[in-house]
C-alpha cells in the first residue's frame, strides 16, 4: 500500500465529515428552535488515521483496492446525547434523511458487547461532490450518551496500551464500570423531566440577564446615560437577590425604553 496517494484517497472522507458535522449541527439548531429541546448534545467527527486504516485492513484481510468498501468507518461521526431515549430519536431522524442512504445499523445498547461497550452504530452511504465528480463513500455514525462515551474512550486507551490484550482484572473492572455507567444513564432517564426543567429555567434566566445587559448598553449608544444608569442600578439590585421574575419585568420595560429612544434618535 506504499504507492497510494493518501491525501487524495482521504480527501472525500474529510469532506464528508465536515459536511455531515454541519448538517447534523444544523439539525440540532432547528430542533432546538422548533421544540425548545434537542436530543443532540453535540457532534464531533474524524477521519481515521492512516496507521489505523492499515491495521484494520490487516485485521479484516481487506486488500488495497477494496479499502473503500471493506473499511466502513474511515469517516466517522459521533453524536452525543443526554439520555438513552434521545439516541433512538436521533437514529430515527437520520433514517428519514434523503441526503444519505442507510446501509445497516447495530444496536450495541440493547445488545451490548461482552466488554460492556454500549453505543448505537449506523453505517451510511454518503454522496460527495469532488473536483472529479460524484463519488459515494461509506461512513459510520455513532450515537452515545456522555456516560457511554466516557467509558468507550477509556476502553479505547487501555486497548491501545495493552495492544487489545487486556489483563483479565482490567477487563472485569471495565465491565463493572460499564454497568455503573449504564446505571447512571438509567437514573438520569428516571429524573429526565426535572433535569430538563432545570436546564430550561437556567437558560431562560441567562437569556433575560443577557437581554438586560445588552439593552443597557444600547441605551448608552442613544446617549440615554441617566436612564441606562437607573436600569443598571435596578439590574444589580434584582440580580443580587436572584429575583428573576423582577428581572423579566425589567427586561420588558427596558425593551420599551429602547424602542422609545430609538424613535427619538431617528425621528
Amino acid at each position: 500500500m506504499d504507492g497510494r496517494d493518501w491525501s487524495l484517497f482521504l480527501q472525500p472522507y474529510e469532506q464528508a465529515v465536515e459536511e455531515l458535522k454541519v448538517k447534523l449541527k444544523t439539525m440540532r439548531t432547528e430542533l432546538k428552535a422548533r421544540e425548545d429541546y434537542t436530543p443532540i448534545e453535540f457532534v464531533t467527527g474524524r477521519v481515521k488515521r492512516i496507521s489505523s486504516i492499515l491495521d484494520k485492513a490487516k485485521l479484516l484481510n481487506v486488500s488495497e483496492d477494496r479499502l473503500h468498501l471493506g473499511i466502513e468507518d474511515i469517516a466517522g461521526i459521533r453524536i452525543m446525547c443526554q439520555f438513552v431515549d434521545d439516541i433512538y430519536r436521533v437514529a430515527s431522524l437520520i433514517r428519514t434523511r434523503k441526503d444519505l442512504k442507510l446501509v445497516y445499523e447495530k444496536d450495541y445498547i440493547t445488545n451490548y458487547k461482552e466488554s460492556g461497550y454500549r453505543s448505537y452504530h449506523m453505517i451510511i452511504e454518503y454522496p460527495v461532490q469532488t473536483a472529479l465528480g460524484h463519488t459515494l463513500i461509506l461512513a459510520e455514525i455513532q450515537i452515545r450518551t456522555l456516560a457511554m462515551n466516557f467509558w468507550a474512550t477509556i476502553e479505547h486507551s487501555l486497548n491501545y496500551k495493552y495492544k487489545k490484550a487486556l489483563p483479565e482484572e482490567v477487563q472485569q473492572r471495565l465491565q463493572k464500570a460499564a454497568e455503573a455507567a449504564s446505571q447512571l444513564d438509567n437514573e438520569m432517564t428516571s429524573i429526565r423531566k426535572e433535569i430538563l426543567d432545570a436546564q430550561t429555567t437556567f437558560e431562560d434566566n441567562s437569556n433575560v440577564v443577557s437581554s438586560i445587559l445588552w439593552g443597557i448598553q444600547k441605551l448608552y449608544t442613544f446617549h440615554e446615560v441617566r436612564l441606562a444608569a437607573q436600569y443598571q442600578h435596578k439590574f444589580n439590585e434584582y440580580y443580587d437577590i436572584e429575583d428573576y421574575w423582577a428581572l423579566e419585568q425589567l427586561s420588558l420595560d427596558l425593551a420599551a425604553e429602547i424602542a422609545k429612544a430609538k424613535k427619538n434618535h431617528n425621528p
